[in-house]
């Protein structure tokens, strides 16, 4: 099989997306990247090819998502490898974004990957074979950072899900995997992938604090190699026993120990209570 794998990867225009279809490509891999502009991913990627299909589509309407996976399999007959990689980032505390803001976020990040799932699982279902790389966040681990409530619990929904979604697909074959990035250098934090709240209130310091850090200081300044976290999964994805967790950056790595720690330290210190409420 090797690089004749089909690889499905949505949010291909930029990010993380871009580095591993442009990665895969150049590896001879076949890949269908989506984008809510084809126009975009033409102008990164190059025109529909024999290995690359470009697609538009809008994650949150199912019958784009529907379409989008025909065409593929008319193109390239069959799906090996999905990377759910679509979503955006919005700082704000809970009290200060609105039900549509956080609502939003949930509609792309959370519902839109369903719908690529719902579609896909009738192929990998078929073939008795196939990974789903779900991409989530070190922050759908490690959620202790202010202003980043609703986008963290986002991807804590995509680990709980994918979990569940493991062990449902696992009698056909089929894996996946939660891929926890840390800081990597991409456009994430530009202002089209990371909005602010409409309505900010003065009080939460702390969290107009991480918005000036995340604009001007984080950005463009990230540790993490986005052409490596692509080689990172194609690496995975060849490997016959793939981890459910796979977390990435040495960012990511240190916050899942120390909240591994931390949550251990908590069990010890309430052990008594925990376990004094059976009957």
């Amino acid at each position: 099989m090797g690089n004749n794998k089909v690889w499905f990867i949505t949010g291909a225009s930029k990010g993380l997306g871009l580095e591993l279809a442009k990665k895969l490509l150049a590896e001879g891999f076949k890949v269908a990247a989506t984008s809510r502009s084809e126009a975009s991913l033409v102008a990164a990627l190059g025109s529909s090819s024999e290995n690359f299909l470009p697609l538009e589509m809008d994650l949150v309407n199912e019958k784009s998502v529907k379409a989008a996976i025909d065409k593929t399999i008319s193109h390239f007959k069959t799906i090996d490898v999905l990377v759910n990689n679509a979503g955006y980032g919005l700082l704000g505390a809970l009290e200060e974004l609105t039900d549509a803001e956080a609502r939003k976020n949930y509609e792309v990040n959370v519902f839109g990957l369903l719908n690529v799932i719902r579609n896909t699982m009738p192929i990998l279902r078929a073939n008795q074979s196939g990974h789903i790389f779900n991409i989530s966040s070190v922050g759908g681990y490690y959620g202790e950072f202010p202003g980043w409530g609703i986008y963290c619990s986002t991807k804590f929904a995509v680990a709980g899900m994918t979990e569940s979604l493991a062990a449902e697909i696992k009698p056909f074959g089929v894996h996946a995997t939660i891929v926890y990035p840390g800081y990597f250098r991409t456009d994430f934090l530009k202002d089209s992938s990371l909005l602010l709240p409409e309505n900010p209130i003065a009080d939460y310091k702390e969290v107009r604090q991480s918005q000036s850090a995340h604009k001007d200081d984080i950005n463009e300044n990230q540790p993490g190699d986005p052409v490596k976290l692509a080689e990172a999964l194609i690496k995975v994805s060849q490997d016959q026993n793939p981890p459910l967790h796979l977390f990435l950056g040495e960012d990511a790595f240190n916050m899942a120990n120390q909240k591994i720690a931390s949550v251990q330290n908590e069990l010890g210190k309430w052990k008594e209570v925990s376990v004094s409420t059976n009957f």
